[in-house]
């Protein structure tokens, strides 16, 4: 039977037409790269085509054997220092990871489906400085893994980008490498031989002369070139007449140990001159931190304003989910008309679920963020400073607990092989579906985590199970679940945000001052 296509939920149970507050809008509409927290460790993030030895980059640079490195397609590479050696992997659907040995010939768990991201730690010194994170080749990465992968440079902070001296940058790489173009992100080159070694120069010394390089010139007939100086010096040129505003960049030629130690030591200044910039952000003590805060003699209707904003930033947040729903359904079409087929409908609605959770997380940030200043400012009568808006928020958390009703925030809505969704609860279910996991948050809320259970990949991976017209309609009736449970979710959220900000806010009416 034929269905009809997504459409929003709950567009008209709130509000009889849209209100223009200031706190929802405009809200984030995709994700991109962000400034990192002060209290953000520092990252590099190892990305490029496949081919290229990234690997091998990275086992160099640590020390270690490449297949110490080896994760399931699909997988991001999360190493850190530690004392001793251990892998573990987290895998959707488990509060707990699943370890493994940390030598070249442990074999990993027998998983249904692949984790989300695999942390190996190891006593290597140049990971006291930074962790090293390596993520799937850019070919497989598709939209939303772009996305995700955006999301996590900039927390991270630097970009390592490793390419053959056969290889040429594509579109989707150049698009991605233009969008980090203009941030704070450091973005550093590493070229590796190719199948054929490096290649000789070919077109004559424009290329060279355009990458601004400094190579012997060819006289005579005779070829007395360096061949490795000219092949990173045309990768330069090819780059930077796409994307000029990477002409800072570091450029690193790497084929051993040797040549990898200039890459190795231009990270550690990075790092070092990163983690001094970091730390001079925040201050040891925020205006307004500490001591008591008169509120307004007269803050007026600051109740109702506070229900509007609740139930109006709830209502757009629903709205925009069920449109960005919308268009993963068309690309799972896509995926399964003119792409892969069945087989790789789960690792693209995986990835796009992991985009889907990243973006109404940061836009149910964005509207508490703006609700907390905007109600404070009219019980206040003036604009919280930053210390007071955070003492604020930190009541509104502790709130939370005494306004769930019935069960936890924190939870993972888990797409199931039947098409529907099952819930899961507890912090480590949500940081089992982190590709890039962060040590600190400083948000009110938990953040959103959907992801698809191990039992997707073992139907749709089925030799023989190719059936486009089943799964473009378990694709559709799925999301249509994924778009209800959000709808459920967020407007409990709201709600709680409504009940436990009330709490804090009139305890200050009534005292006249701020206690948070």
């Amino acid at each position: 039977m034929k269905q009809g296509p997504l459409r929003s939920v709950d567009s008209s149970d709130d509000t009889a037409g849209p209100i223009d507050l200031p706190s929802c809008g405009p809200l984030t509409t995709r994700v991109g790269v962000t400034g990192a927290a002060p209290e953000e460790p520092l990252g590099v993030v190892a990305v490029g085509p496949a081919g290229a030895e990234r690997r091998a980059v990275l086992a160099t640079l640590l020390g270690l054997d490449p297949v110490m490195l080896t994760v399931p397609a699909g997988s991001w590479l999360v190493v850190r220092n530690a004392k001793a050696s251990t892998r573990a992997a987290f895998v959707p659907g488990y509060r707990q990871p699943h370890s493994y040995g940390a030598d070249r010939d442990a074999a990993g768990p027998a998983l249904a489906r692949p984790p989300r991201r695999v942390e190996l730690s190891v006593p290597e010194p140049l990971l006291r400085h930074f962790t090293l994170i390596d993520i799937p080749d850019t070919a497989t990465l598709g939209v939303a893994g772009n996305r995700v992968l955006l999301d996590a440079v900039g927390r991270a902070g630097a970009l390592l980008f490793v390419i053959a001296a056969d290889q040429a940058f594509t579109a989707a790489e150049l698009n991605l490498l233009a969008e980090v173009a203009p941030t704070s992100v450091e973005v550093v080159f590493a070229v590796t031989p190719g199948a054929a070694g490096w290649a000789p120069l070919s077109e004559g010394a424009a290329t060279t002369e355009a990458a601004g390089a400094s190579v012997p010139s060819v006289r005579g007939g005779a070829t007395d070139v360096d061949a490795v100086a000219v092949t990173v010096a045309a990768h330069r040129a090819a780059l930077l007449a796409a994307v000029p505003a990477l002409a800072g960049a570091l450029w690193f030629p790497v084929d051993d140990a040797d040549s990898a130690a200039d890459l190795r030591r231009a990270l550690v200044g990075w790092s070092s001159r990163e983690g001094l910039q970091r730390a001079s952000v925040d201050p040891p003590v925020l205006p307004g931190q500490h001591g008591r805060v008169a509120v307004a003699a007269d803050p007026g209707d600051w109740s109702e304003q506070l229900d509007r904003l609740t139930r109006s930033c709830a209502q757009r947040i629903r709205q925009h989910l069920a449109l960005e729903l919308a268009n993963i359904h068309l690309r799972a079409v896509q995926e399964i008309v003119f792409g892969v087929g069945c087989a790789g409908l789960p690792d693209l609605l995986d990835r796009e679920m992991a985009a889907l959770s990243l973006l109404a997380t940061a836009q149910c940030d964005q509207a508490v963020r703006g609700i907390v200043t905007d109600v404070a400012a009219r019980v206040l009568g003036a604009p919280p400073v930053e210390g007071v808006r955070r003492r604020i928020a930190t009541a509104v958390q502790y709130g939370l607990a005494d306004h769930r009703p019935g069960h936890e925030l924190d939870k993972v809505l888990l797409i199931t092989s039947t098409a529907g969704v099952a819930g899961l609860t507890g912090p480590e279910a949500i940081d089992a579906l982190t590709s890039y996991p962060t040590t600190f948050r400083d948000e009110v809320l938990p953040p959103i985590a959907v992801a698809l259970s191990g039992g997707c990949w073992q139907q749709w991976r089925t030799p023989g199970n190719d059936d486009h017209n089943a799964a473009r309609a378990w694709s559709q009736r799925a999301l249509r679940e994924v778009e209800l449970g959000l709808s459920r979710e967020i407007s409990r959220r709201f709600e709680v945000i409504r009940l436990s900000l009330g709490v804090v806010l009139s305890d200050a009416v009534d005292h006249g001052i701020l206690l948070a």
